[in-house]
This record gives C-alpha cells, sequence and structure tokens, in this order.
C-alpha cells in the first residue's frame, strides 16, 4: 500500500491483545529531514502500477498498528519479521519477540548481517521469550559467506560464519539457519554445485557430531550471478538426504532472479511440485519461506520494497501454499517489517477461510 505522505505524531501504539476487527496499518514519514527522493535508474522494475518508482529510504514507521481478529481455524503458516521489529522497544532480540507476539505475529528471524555477535545472556533471555510466547525463531547468517570462494581462508571463514550462526541459533531455542551460499564466480554451473553441496553437506555433519539440532537452509537468490536457483537447491536437499538440511524458499528473490516471471498461481504451483518432487513431500510439511516486495532488473534483484508498492503477487502465492497443504513460516523483509507482516498474515487468513 502506498506510503502516506504525512508528518509523525506518535510513537507506535502498543497492543496488548488483538482487536476485534483488522485495519489497515497506517505508515508515516519522518516530520524532520525529509531527504531528498531518490528514484531508481529507468531500468529497474517491480513496482505496482501508479506506485512511483523510488527507493524506500528515508522512511520513519511509526504510525499505529492493529493486530488481526483471531484465526477462526488454526493457523498452518506463521508470519513474523527479518530483523527488530520497528515498533518493539527495547530494539532487542528479545524485545523483537515480546512486541511480535502483542501483535499476533509468531516468528522472529534474527538477522546477523555483518556477523554473528550475540552474547550468550542474550541467548538465554531470546529462549525464554521464545518458550514464555511460543514465536518460532530463526536466523539469517552473515552476508560474507561464500561457500565457493577461491581462497583457503576465506572459503573457512565462510564455513564458520554458517556454524556459528547455527550454533548461535541452537544457543536461542530456534531452528533454520538461512544464509546465502554464495557465487559462481564466472565458473562451470555444476563444478560450483558439486562443492557447495560438498560442504553443505560437511557443515552439517559437523553440527551433527556436536548434538546441534539446527537445520541448515541455503536460500534461494536473487540474482544470475548467485548459487542458489530452486533447481539447485531442490537438488542439494535430495542429494543430501538423512542430513538436517533444507533449504529457505525466497519467492521474491525467484521472481526478481527470473526479471519478473514467477510471480503467477501456475509458476507458484509449479515450484511447490518441483519441492515436493525432488526434496520429498515432508519438506513442504516445514517450509522456511521469505517474502517481501522486490525491485529488479534483467540481471535479477535490485532491491527490497514495501508489500503493496510492488508487483509481487502474494495473494495467488498464498493460494498456492494453501492448495498444496504447506505448513510452516514466512518471514517478512521488506521494509516496512510487521506493517506488512500483518498484511500478509491478513490475506492468508482470508484465503484459507479465517
Amino acid at each position: 500500500m502506498p506510503l502516506k505522505k504525512k508528518a509523525a505524531k506518535s510513537a507506535a501504539k502498543t497492543v496488548k491483545k488483538p482487536a476485534a476487527k483488522t485495519k489497515t496499518a497506517v505508515k508515516k514519514t519522518a516530520a524532520k529531514k525529509k531527504p531528498a527522493k531518490k528514484k531508481a535508474p529507468a531500468n529497474v522494475m517491480g513496482w505496482a502500477p501508479g506506485v512511483p518508482k523510488e527507493k524506500p529510504k528515508g522512511r520513519v514507521y511509526d504510525g499505529p498498528l492493529s493486530v488481526n481478529a483471531r484465526p477462526k481455524k488454526t493457523d498452518r503458516i506463521f508470519f513474523g519479521t527479518g530483523g527488530v521489529p520497528h515498533s518493539a522497544k527495547p530494539q532487542s532480540h528479545p524485545g523483537a519477540i515480546k512486541r511480535l507476539h502483542e501483535l499476533g505475529l509468531g516468528v522472529y528471524e534474527m538477522e546477523f548481517v555483518h556477523g554473528v555477535r550475540i552474547r550468550p545472556e542474550t541467548c538465554e533471555e531470546v529462549m525464554a521469550a521464545r518458550k514464555e510466547t511460543g514465536v518460532r525463531v530463526t536466523a539469517h547468517g552473515p552476508y560474507y559467506i561464500n561457500l565457493y570462494s577461491l581462497e583457503a581462508e576465506k572459503l573457512e571463514a565462510s564455513r564458520k560464519r554458517v556454524l556459528d550462526t547455527a550454533r548461535a541459533l541452537q544457543a536461542c531455542g530456534g531452528d533454520g539457519a538461512c544464509f546465502h551460499p554464495g557465487f559462481y564466480q564466472k565458473r562451470d554451473a555444476a563444478e560450483v554445485y558439486a562443492f557447495m553441496t560438498k560442504q553443505v553437506g560437511e557443515l552439517a555433519d559437523i553440527l551433527a557430531e556436536e548434538g546441534c539440532p539446527v537445520r541448515l537452509d541455503p536460500e534461494t537468490t536473487g540474482k544470475g550471478s548467485q548459487f542458489g536457483s530452486l533447481d539447485e537447491l531442490t537438488g542439494m536437499t535430495r542429494e543430501l538426504q538423512g542430513k538436517n538440511v533444507g533449504m529457505t524458499v525466497d519467492f521474491a528473490h525467484m521472481h526478481a532472479r527470473s526479471a519478473g516471471a514467477k510471480n503467477t498461481y501456475d509458476e507458484f504451483a509449479a515450484q511447490l511440485e518441483q519441492i515436493k518432487n525432488k526434496a520429498g513431500k515432508a519438506a513442504l510439511a516445514s517450509m522456511h519461506i521469505h517474502l517481501s516486495g522486490i525491485a529488479y532488473t534483467e540481471k535479477g534483484e535490485a532491491h527490497h520494497l514495501e508489500l503493496d508498492e510492488s508487483d509481487m503477487n502474494y495473494p495467488d502465492l498464498f493460494r498456492a501454499l494453501i492448495d498444496f497443504g504447506v505448513v510452516g513460516r514466512v518471514v517478512c523483509e521488506s521494509p516496512a517489517l510487521e506493517y506488512d507482516a500483518l498484511i500478509m498474515q491478513k490475506a492468508y487468513r482470508k484465503l484459507n477461510g479465517s
């Protein structure tokens, strides 16, 4: 939904109980220091019709939030945010979990963007908050991971970052360590696939030996230069059956990687059919999904967008997830975080008859 251009006058309201009726969240811009609008290059696509092609920078999300009505039937898919919600106070991992619970959301993905830095006492607080609220906890590994690095030192550092993500997640009582596997670096795709599969298998073995129950979930990526197509990850999951390896399916990334395709019900259904056939039916029973609006060029992902400012066809995606009986979690990675997570949850529940 387009951002309303009004000055913010109040902080986010604290919601203690789900409201009887659902209201659309209001997002406001900062009252001070309005930055100059940064228009996207002409070759960048992905906006909904009529929406100005501007990168969503400089926006402050401090409008009121209203939670969705309680569902009439049990949710099979839970929604949440990748990163601390804008309205969380304090801005911390435990604060994020408590705020998501207040909003009726059920997933929190810790973002270890620049490194796995979390204190043992914070892990204990996250574990306690998770047990108290029932919010599911996942984690996103650092962006500096490349399991096909041609430099031994960088490869070992990448392996350590994956392991550290899983170990931190274990200490927090969570599951599902998401990470971007790496880059082709203009090498043969089959060679990169074989090497990546070997690396992920070895990392899963190390974690198993340590008694770490966290599943490794390499993510479908948004650019053709990055390893991580759905073909590659479903193939890897099939080859590594018996090891604790799954995948993070980012439908926005796959939409961007295809330069605007893979955005209809039939295409979503074909992707889910491929996951079922190659990775097994169990893969649909515990899906780790990422979703947001996304801008893209012919080469793939440019940057994330707010959900309703984008052309991302999430209603048809949710129809396909429901029709295939998918169980799992959807992590919202849009700039609007909890605002868009609530929009997703509302749309899913309406289609699911709740």
